[in-house]
C-alpha cells in the first residue's frame, strides 16, 4: 500500500491539501523529517516468498550468476578429468593374477562379499568355508544362501565347502568373517591348511572378550605366525545393499603400504570406492566401539526418547571413541573417515543394523536373553560392551554411555536408570577461549582456559 511503503509522501500531501492556514510550512516538514523510514526488511512484498522455479535476485545482476556457474562447471570439469587421469593409471595386475579367494564364515556380510569379489572376475575361484552343511549345500545347489541371504542370487563361480584343507589350497587372498569370540578357537582348528604367506582381509568387527585384543592380534597369534600379511576392511556397508550394487565406499588398512594397495585394486569396483590407509588401529577400534554406540542408539529410538536426544547421544558417544582410540594410538582424521563416522552413522541410524536392533528392544522393555535367543545372527556390540569398559579402564579414559550400555547388557541398570545419571553428569564448558585439556572426567573433557 502507498501508505506503507512511503508514509512522509502520503503524509504531506494530506497537509499540502489541508484548508485551514494556520498549519504552518516549517510544521509540515518537521513532521515529515521526524518521521522514521520503515526498515527495507520491512517494505511490502520483502518477506514474500519466490516464486516456484525463480532464481532469487542477487546484487551483482545476472553476470555474476553466470560467473558463478562457469565457476561451478569448471570446478567439477577439474574434478572429472583428474579422475579419468587416475583411472587411466590404475592397476589391475592384482586382479588379473587372483585366481582363488577363500572366505572363511558364512553369514550375511560373508556371504555378501564373497559375491562381490566373483562378480569382479568371473574366472576367479571363491570358495566359502562353511560350518553348516544345509548352508553348504544350498549354496552349491541353487546358488542362495538361503539361511541368510534368501532373496539374493550367489555367481556361480562360488563353491561353498565344509573342508578347509579344500578352501585355503592355492588362495591368493582370504576374507575372515568369523564372529571375533569365535575366530581364535576356529583359526587354531585350520591354522595347519593356512599359507604363512596369504594375506588375511578382517571383515569382523570386535574386540575379544577376556583378552581385549582386535583382530589384527587375534589372527596372527591363532595362527602361529606373527607375520601372517593382515589388512582390515571397515565402512557402511550393511549386506542387502552390497548385494543390491547400491554405491557405497569403505576403507583398507594395513601397516604394509602395499598390502593395502593390492586389497583396493582386489575390491574396488564402480559401485564400491576402496579408500587405503596405515591406521589398523583406528579403522578396528572405531569398527568395535561403534557397535556398541548403536546399542544405545537403539535403547533411544526404543523408549522413545526423541531426535534431539539421539543426535546428543551419538555425538557424546563419538567423543567417547576419539577418546579412547586416540589414546591407543589411532589418528583423529580416521575416526571421522569411512570407518569412523561413516560406520557410526549407518548402524547408529538405520533398522537394518543387528546392535541397533537389540538396544531398541532392550529400549522397549524386552530381556536380552529373549532378544539374542530370537536372532539367527550375532550382534557384535552384546559382547564387545564388556570389553570396551575394559580396555578404558586400562587407558583410563571414562566413557558414560558405553559404560552404561555395559551395564544395561549386565542387567545391572535399567534403560531408564541409565538416561537419569547421564543427563546429571557434569556440565560441559564450551568456549572459544578456551583449550582442550587432556584431562577428563566423567567422560568429559575439562577445558583449561588460556
Amino acid at each position: 500500500m502507498a501508505i506503507f511503503t512511503e508514509p512522509s509522501t502520503t503524509i504531506v500531501s494530506l497537509f499540502n491539501s489541508h484548508t485551514h492556514n494556520h498549519i504552518q510550512r516549517p510544521q509540515i516538514l518537521s513532521l515529515r523529517h521526524s518521521l522514521p523510514r520503515p526498515h527495507p526488511h520491512c517494505l511490502a512484498g520483502a518477506l514474500d516468498p519466490p516464486e516456484p522455479g525463480s532464481i532469487p535476485r542477487t546484487s551483482d545482476g545476472g553476470e555474476g550468476r553466470k560467473d558463478r556457474r562457469k565457476a561451478v562447471r569448471l570446478a567439477w570439469e577439474k574434478i572429472v578429468r583428474w579422475s579419468r587421469s587416475w583411472r587411466s593409471r590404475a592397476k589391475t595386475d592384482v586382479l588379473e593374477r587372483t585366481n582363488k579367494v577363500a572366505v572363511l564364515g558364512g553369514g550375511s556380510f560373508g556371504t555378501a562379499m564373497a559375491a562381490h569379489i566373483a562378480e569382479r572376475k568371473a574366472e576367479m575361484e571363491v570358495n566359502m568355508l562353511v560350518r553348516d552343511s544345509l548352508v553348504c549345500r544350498s549354496i552349491n545347489e541353487s546358488h542362495y544362501n538361503r539361511k541368510y541371504l534368501p532373496e539374493y542370487k550367489l555367481p556361480e563361480n562360488i563353491i561353498a565347502t565344509t573342508d578347509a584343507k579344500d578352501a585355503m589350497k592355492g588362495a591368493d587372498f582370504c576374507l575372515h568373517a568369523v564372529p571375533v569370540q569365535f575366530s581364535s578357537s576356529f583359526l587354531e582348528g585350520i591354522s595347519q591348511y593356512v599359507d604363512p604367506n596369504l594375506p588375511f582381509i578382517s571383515l569382523s568387527k570386535g574386540l575379544e572378550l577376556n583378552t581385549l585384543r582386535t583382530m589384527s592380534q587375534i589372527i596372527p597369534q591363532a595362527l602361529g605366525n606373527p607375520r601372517q600379511p593382515f589388512i582390515v576392511l571397515s565402512g557402511p556397508s550393511f549386506a542387502v545393499e552390497l548385494m543390491r550394487k547400491l554405491p557405497t565406499a569403505m576403507v583398507v588398512a594395513s601397516k604394509d603400504k602395499k598390502l593395502a594397495s593390492a586389497a583396493q585394486q582386489l575390491l574396488a569396483s564402480p559401485h564400491l570406492r576402496i579408500n587405503s590407509s596405515g591406521d589398523v588401529t583406528g579403522v578396528e577400534i572405531a569398527g568395535a566401539l561403534k557397535n556398541v554406540l548403536a546399542i544405545a542408539a537403539g535403547i533411544v529410538e526404543g523408549m522413545n526418547l526423541g531426535n534431539n536426544c539421539m543426535a546428543a547421544l551419538v555425538a557424546q558417544g563419538c567423543s567417547e571413541i576419539r577418546w579412547l582410540a586416540t589414546k591407543m594410538g589411532a589418528k583423529a582424521t580416521t575416526l571421522t573417515g569411512l570407518s569412523g563416522s561413516g560406520d557410526i552413522m549407518l548402524t547408529c541410524f538405520v533398522d537394518l543394523s543387528r546392535n541397533r536392533t537389540v538396544g531398541k528392544r532392550l529400549g522397549s522393555g524386552e530381556k536380552l536373553d529373549e532378544i539374542l535367543s530370537s536372532m539367527n545372527q550375532v550382534a557384535e556390540g552384546v559382547s564387545t560392551a564388556g570389553a570396551v569398559i575394559a580396555l578404558a579402564q586400562k587407558y583410563k579414559v571414562k566413557m558414560p554411555v558405553l559404560t552404561a550400555v555395559a551395564r544395561i547388557i549386565d542387567n545391572e541398570l535399567t534403560p531408564k536408570r541409565a538416561v537419569l545419571e547421564l543427563m546429571n553428569l557434569p556440565q560441559v564448558i564450551s568456549n572459544a577461549f578456551y583449550l582442550i585439556s587432556e584431562t577428563e572426567q566423567f567422560g568429559f573433557t575439562i577445558l583449561m582456559k588460556v
